[in-house]
């Protein structure tokens, strides 16, 4: 009996879970991957494909070439690659003959545009980081602490009982205790769900995570119509004609009226417009899902913490609308699946309990455990 006892012993502190060598705040994930992949893309792909340009236009030199009159002289050519470029107007007829002009500036500055694209993208990262994230972390150090210590409360309770039991002089009475204690529930640690049960009914960090997809979803929008307006309006046009009649130049008769000039950089960003284009309207659908999977609970890790004593959200029907807080931490608790130590354990014996031919003596892991110590969990016959 003895080394029954022994072994029971052994057991059970070995299903103890250890303390956590190093601090768990450092490596809590206070994004989610889906998240953290279109911030790197999002912001990522306009700055890398504006450096190209910008490399570009340091190696070639001028982004303009001006056919200038053969009578010109060098210095007299380069003043009119640099005039025109400074005024980027195209003169033209209309339909009907008029001079019409029209400014193609917009090309000048959308290596810049770009760079504000990129800053906007990185608006509602800077805004979940500083308003949510300091809560979130403190939520998910305090919850994902709970949820080990509940389950290594469960162990010493069983390793408890054992003492008493083999102690006990009665062991009918013994048994009379424990299943009073079961319908008192007072093996329950009731901490935890009362602290997620409150954060059903606030609503900050989801305003939060909404509000951040939607002006990620806006930004998306408005640079792709910002993009649609630059290909009807400017990016189908690589020629245009240059006039620099102005000034002192007005009155000179051997300046011709109009010179043609070519973009030289126009394919290059023709190619810039549609990457981008194209990539952040194939994100659009990633945002919209990120939002929307907001709408629905995460009921795979609850359903594995039930069989702590404490926790039943599920089969009190506790969860109701799930656009609040709770939802939120249960999407960051799944990306921190790694911290949660309790986990895999408690998802073991849920496995196992399905596989065991008296399923229905086994309601919480402390039911489990008593098995495993070669404790009944009702009152011997």
């Amino acid at each position: 009996m003895s080394l029954s006892h022994t072994a029971a012993e052994y057991m059970l502190s070995d299903a103890l879970l250890p303390d956590p060598g190093g601090s768990r705040a450092k490596g809590l994930r206070l994004e989610l991957p889906s998240d953290r992949l279109l911030k790197f893309v999002t912001v990522g792909l306009p700055l890398f494909l504006v450096s190209l340009a910008f490399a570009r236009e340091f190696s070639t030199g001028s982004q303009i070439s001006c056919f200038s009159p053969t009578n010109f002289t060098g210095k007299q050519s380069a003043y009119v690659d640099t005039a025109c470029w400074d005024s980027l107007l195209h003169h033209g007829f209309d339909a009907e003959g008029h001079a019409v002009t029209k400014s193609l500036w917009v090309l000048k500055v959308f290596p810049y545009s770009l760079l504000v694209v990129a800053v906007l993208m990185y608006l509602p990262y800077l805004l979940w980081r500083y308003a949510a994230a300091p809560a979130l972390h403190s939520d998910l150090l305090f919850i994902i602490d709970e949820l080990d210590k509940s389950y290594n409360r469960s162990v010493r309770l069983v390793q408890h009982m054992r003492r008493v039991q083999q102690a006990s002089a009665e062991p009918e009475r013994f048994w009379e205790e424990y299943e009073r204690a079961r319908r008192e529930r007072y093996f329950e640690f009731p901490l935890l769900e009362r602290y997620l049960t409150c954060k059903q009914h606030a609503h900050s960090l989801v305003f939060i995570y909404i509000l951040r997809n939607l002006l990620l979803l806006l930004f998306l929008v408005a640079t792709c119509l910002y993009l649609v307006f630059l290909h009807l309006n400017i990016f189908f046009q690589d020629e245009f004609s240059c006039s620099i009649k102005t000034g002192l130049l007005q009155e000179e008769p051997h300046i011709p009226p109009l010179i043609p000039c070519k973009l030289v950089f126009f394919s290059v960003f023709q190619l810039i417009s549609l990457s981008v284009g194209s990539v952040y309207v194939l994100l659009i659908p990633v945002v919209t899902y990120n939002a929307l999977q907001l709408c629905q609970w995460d009921k795979g890790l609850l359903s594995v913490y039930e069989m702590l004593p404490a926790f039943d959200l599920l089969s009190r029907k506790m969860l109701t609308c799930p656009i609040n807080d709770l939802n939120v931490i249960l999407l960051f608790l799944r990306a921190n699946m790694s911290k949660l130590t309790s986990f895999s354990r408690l998802n073991a014996v849920n496995a196992l309990r399905e596989t065991t031919s008296n399923k229905e003596d086994i309601d919480t892991v402390v039911d489990f455990m008593t098995l495993l110590a070669g404790l009944e969990t009702t009152k011997p016959k």
